[in-house]
């Protein structure tokens, strides 16, 4: 197994790090790189604008981090009387560590559908939801608490920025090198890689298994055209959980 790492950041390297460790091979590429959102100068006025009991999801760690470092610079501390929300139960830790708040999060299925099966998303009249996220992404959360009764405000805290340098290059070495196997944690890296993969690599690109996130990816990669025993499904996003996957995948 020759694995390409497309996730973003360092996480994306820590990834690679951690698959080396266990004697595989494995390639660092991200499609994107993320730059500070355009709407975090709002927070700290948004924040003390939200009435008690009012809530705040935040859908990544990325977005955790960008909106943490505005809310310290401003001296603006996440509010006690504000219920706090995120997709899964390592998100939420983070969240809760860099907040200093409880978190809660959905244990079955850790995705927006999972989140909106929570107790607390059921009954959402009248109340203020801010859904720290980056500058693209899933509508479905945002869509369904508005039909439940919120008023929805998304903050874009952080925006991903394609890599087009040389990138159907980049793709191209890495099938050279006999990658055969790429992680992939969102529909928008999904649609990326496929958009600049060159006409010559195509074939190459089908031929390989696609470690995706949840079955919602899974079902994209099989629109574009990968082969349903091609596609592995990871149901975290985190780096333990896909390591534990690829590992169990090994061939």
């Amino acid at each position: 197994m020759n694995v390409l790492v497309t996730r973003p950041d360092a996480r994306g390297q820590e990834l690679v790090e951690l698959l080396n460790q266990q004697q595989i091979f494995a390639l660092h590429q991200p499609l994107f790189s993320l730059e500070a959102g355009r709407e975090l100068p709002i927070l700290p006025s948004l924040f003390s604008q939200l009435n008690v009991g009012d809530y705040v999801f935040a859908v990544s760690k990325n977005a955790i981090d960008f909106a943490c470092n505005t809310l310290a610079e401003t001296g603006f501390k996440f509010r006690r009387d504000l219920q706090y929300f995120s997709v899964g139960i390592r998100t939420a830790s983070y969240f809760a560590e860099k907040s200093e708040q409880a978190v809660k999060f959905p244990i079955h299925f850790e995705n927006s559908e999972g989140v909106l099966e929570l107790p607390e998303m059921q009954a959402l009249e009248g109340k203020n939801l801010v859904i720290l996220r980056a500058d693209s992404g899933r509508e479905l959360l945002a869509q369904e608490a508005v039909k439940r009764g919120a008023m929805v405000q998304n903050v874009e805290c952080y925006r991903r920025v394609l890599i087009s340098e040389q990138l159907s290059e980049k793709i191209s070495l890495a099938k050279r090198s006999g990658i055969d196997t790429i992680v992939i944690t969102s529909g928008e890296i999904l649609a990326t890689l496929v958009e600049l993969t060159a006409n010559e690599d195509q074939s190459w690109l089908f031929e390989c298994r696609v470690v995706v996130v949840g079955e919602r990816i899974a079902t994209l990669a099989k629109q574009y055209g990968w082969e349903r025993d091609k596609i592995i499904v990871s149901q975290k996003a985190d780096n333990q959980t896909l390591l534990d996957v690829l590992v169990n995948n090994k061939r």
